[in-house]
């Protein structure tokens, strides 16, 4: 199996600003950012071996998203959840592609109702998506909406990657408005599911912003729970 030689990513993109792509031997990693007001991160995530290819939030932009993605076509947009600054373009992508549409099953219903195409995969923890000879494995993180999903992958030599959407970033866990209940759900499931389970050298790639790892964030998730939201 190939191994990663990724030297160059740093994972710092901007609206407008070209992508920044990491090679992790089986899968490579092309991240762009869409929208100056949201700055949305989009990641197009394809198979070196396959050619296969999955996109991570169509967030804007498909003017950009789809000379991204190129005649190698795709095979699925996953949304990690329901939120609208996520989904803006899923329908112009999909339409252009074929592309089955996965999302986590409490938000596949309002995906739907929102962007008018219908999740023809609704996933629940523990579930795979295939990414040619790579996987996805689905990590059911509730709170920021219920039906958010991070995904993870391993790389030949171990190391995990793990795609948050809003439900963790460099700083804390996503927003929940208010919603005291959901913060104490989200900030449980960020630390039993992702911080329990994986180490320190796993890298995470948020739906804004910068990248991190969880040996970077994890001195800070007893602050991050005193201070809430």
């Amino acid at each position: 199996m190939t191994e990663p030689t990724d030297e160059t990513y740093t994972g710092d993109v901007t609206p407008g600003g070209d992508p920044d792509v990491r090679d992790l031997g089986a899968l490579r990693i092309t991240k762009l950012a869409v929208d100056p007001e949201m700055s949305n991160n989009c990641y197009l995530l394809t198979c070196t071996t396959s050619g296969a290819q999955v996109l991570i939030d169509a967030a804007a932009e498909p003017e950009r998203l789809l000379p991204l993605i190129g005649e190698a076509g795709l095979t699925a947009v996953v949304t990690t959840h329901q939120h609208w600054d996520h989904h803006r373009a899923l329908a112009d992508v999909v339409e252009a592609t074929g592309a089955e549409v996965v999302a986590g099953v409490p938000d596949a219903d309002a995906i739907t109702a929102q962007t008018g195409v219908a999740v023809t995969r609704a996933v629940k923890q523990a579930d795979v998506v295939a990414v040619g000879d790579c996987s996805l494995e689905v990590i059911s993180i509730a709170g920021h909406t219920p039906g958010s999903i991070a995904l993870l992958h391993t790389d030949a030599t171990g190391r995990p990657h793990l795609f948050t959407g809003d439900s963790l970033f460099p700083g804390g866990v996503g927003n929940t408005f208010g919603d005291e209940a959901a913060f104490v759900q989200l900030i449980d499931d960020v630390e039993t599911k992702i911080f329990q389970r994986l180490p320190d050298e796993t890298w995470f790639y948020p739906g804004h912003g910068g990248d991190s790892t969880l040996g970077a964030e994890r001195p800070s998730l007893a602050e991050w729970r005193q201070r809430g939201w």
